[in-house]
């Protein structure tokens, strides 16, 4: 009896302390995590979203703009009606229109998608379609689908749809399905524009439903600042409807138009073709993406001898009456031979001259009285191998060559613009210092940053002298003769004070220069005694001609008449 008793006991300590080890696992071990998961049942948490900021032109009118938006979603146990009658009622309201496919199609698609969505086992609330509009809402709501809900979200809007596309960039979502800003000032300025989410937490009952008087907390949520830029609305529209003309005029594939305010750096406009939606960016190549004006190089040509010009003179090693030495025929450069683009020479041909006429032999011979350092010095200062610092996501550079390492022939051919690269906007910011008076400035797109009832200007960056006020009008002086009386001179107007150099480049390949395609090009500003703007036109691979003077610089002047008459610019 007594040894069943003991027997008894020690079963009875062994439960107790069994009893005693696993209440502690769960009030102690576990209990943080059991709190959490209980509380969690009656406690709801949804993030509240920031307002992102809009983006609006110079006057005020808006270029990206923040519109209502909502989820549409099924919380399937609650459903009562047929999963395939569910999907056909909302598949019309649902379905993107694409002419293309076909509306039947379209609408067929959808309903099969839904279908797939809905029928999901493993999941009981299903997203159905991201960003609808209020009307679509109204209309599903219209219905009465028990199970169907709806959420807050925010749809950008571009109001211009392609205009100014690569300046603006595009809103599509990260990793963790959240909105974010990709290229342009929405890639650049994102983390201003997205302000800062807030949070909601509250007690809700087993269906979902808030309690009234149950807990709560919030934390609000900070809306983005708006971004006012220097993009004139009205510069804009013309130029992208001047460069689409251009382009078929000229045949060809892509172009770019860039205008600047030399005195701000304030980018007044810019458009480039190829172009895409930034509604609709997903219909679209990842390649057109890339702003072209600070994405993609070039090697500049003619245009680029007005940098190596002003280095000459600033570095008084020639002045603009200095007469070419070697201009009378061909230039031999170690195993190479340099020739005129037109095979005519001018023996004794001034510096002027040279601009003029835009001889290879005679900016080959001033490249070399330079020396390679020197050069090398004068295109650092200009910014040629460094960032330009414009507030736009995805500026590149490509780099110069390493200073020491530069031969005679590299010297020579940099003289005219080859062996060398730019982004058309270190070509925009180092034209745009001579036509400053030798100060270079940081080019900006954003004027200023708005919130609830502030604004603060953006200063701009780094003013920069690079050349003399001498040597500036030294070379305004000669690229208005070249306006005048260059190869260019059948499209200049009369009157007008324009400082201007045409470009034409053969296009790299394989290690040698195409035979046939070429990039033309054409910059100037005007007026060159009080420059309002300094404006860039690049065509790539134009099939009319291969040369600037009969494409470039036609549609740099076709733009130009209307930026006369818009910045009140008279003729002489």
């Amino acid at each position: 009896m007594l040894t069943r008793l003991r027997f008894f006991s020690v079963i009875f300590f062994i439960f107790f302390g069994f009893l005693l080890a696993r209440l502690f696992y769960w009030q102690i071990v576990k209990g943080k995590q059991l709190s959490s998961e209980a509380q969690s049942q009656y406690q709801k948490s949804e993030k509240v979203i920031a307002p992102r900021g809009n983006i609006l032109s110079s006057d005020g009118s808006y270029l990206a703009v923040q519109d209502e938006a909502y989820l549409v979603y099924a919380y399937v146990p609650e459903t009562k009606e047929d999963i395939n009658d569910i999907a056909d009622k909302l598949a019309p309201l649902l379905a993107d229109a694409d002419i293309e496919k076909g509306r039947r199609n379209v609408i067929l698609d959808e309903a099969n998608r839904l279908k797939s969505q809905l029928t999901r086992s493993e999941v009981s609330w299903v997203p159905l379609k991201h960003k609808i509009s209020s009307d679509v809402k109204d209309l599903i709501e219209s219905l009465n689908i028990a199970g169907i809900g709806f959420e807050n979200e925010e749809k950008r809007v571009y109001p211009e749809a392609s205009s100014a596309a690569h300046l603006l960039g595009f809103v599509g979502k990260n990793s963790g399905g959240e909105d974010q800003g990709y290229f342009g000032l929405e890639g650049y300025y994102d983390p201003v524009l997205s302000g800062k989410p807030g949070y909601l937490t509250r007690e809700s009952d087993a269906r979902g439903i808030p309690i009234l008087l149950g807990d709560s907390q919030e934390v609000l949520a900070i809306g983005g600042v708006d971004l006012i830029t220097h993009i004139d609305k009205t510069l804009q529209i013309k130029i992208d409807k001047e460069l689409r003309k251009g382009l078929e005029r000229y045949g060809a594939v892509a172009g770019t138009v860039l205008i600047m305010d030399p005195k701000t750096g304030g980018i007044l406009a810019q458009s480039s073709y190829p172009a895409y939606d930034p509604a609709e960016y997903q219909k679209y190549s990842n390649e057109l993406f890339k702003n072209p004006a600070v994405s993609s190089s070039f090697e500049p040509g003619s245009v680029f001898k007005i940098l190596v010009m002003s280095a000459a003179l600033d570095a008084d090693v020639l002045e603009p009456e200095t007469r070419c030495e070697v201009c009378a025929g061909p230039l031999k450069v170690d195993k190479y031979v340099i020739e005129t683009w037109n095979q005519v020479y001018r023996p004794d041909s001034t510096m002027t001259d040279v601009i003029v006429h835009s001889d290879n032999v005679g900016m080959a011979w001033t490249a070399q009285q330079l020396t390679a350092d020197t050069l090398y010095d004068y295109l650092e200062k200009f910014g040629i191998g460094s960032l330009t610092n414009v507030d736009l996501q995805g500026e590149s550079t490509p780099k110069l060559r390493e200073k020491g390492t530069w031969s005679i022939v590299d010297v020579s051919t940099a003289g005219f613009g080859q062996g060398v690269a730019v982004t058309p906007m270190q070509m925009l910011r180092a034209v745009g210092s001579i036509a400053n008076g030798g100060i270079m400035v940081t080019p900006q797109v954003v004027d200023r940053i708005a919130g609830n009832g502030w604004e603060e200007d953006i200063d701009s960056k780094n003013e920069t002298r690079v050349i003399s006020v001498e040597t500036a009008k030294e070379m305004t002086a000669m690229m208005g003769l070249a306006a005048e009386s260059g190869e260019a001179k059948w499209t200049h107007l009369r009157g007008f004070k324009v400082a201007g150099k045409t470009g034409t480049a053969q296009i790299p390949i394989a290690g040698h220069y195409d035979e046939e395609k070429t990039i033309a090009s054409f910059i100037g500003f005007a007026p060159y005694d009080d420059p309002k703007f300094v404006m860039l036109v690049i065509l790539r691979e134009p099939s009319t001609s291969p040369w600037a003077s009969e494409t470039a610089a036609p549609l740099w002047y076709s733009i130009a008449k209307d930026l006369f008459l818009y910045f009140g610019i008279q003729p002489e």
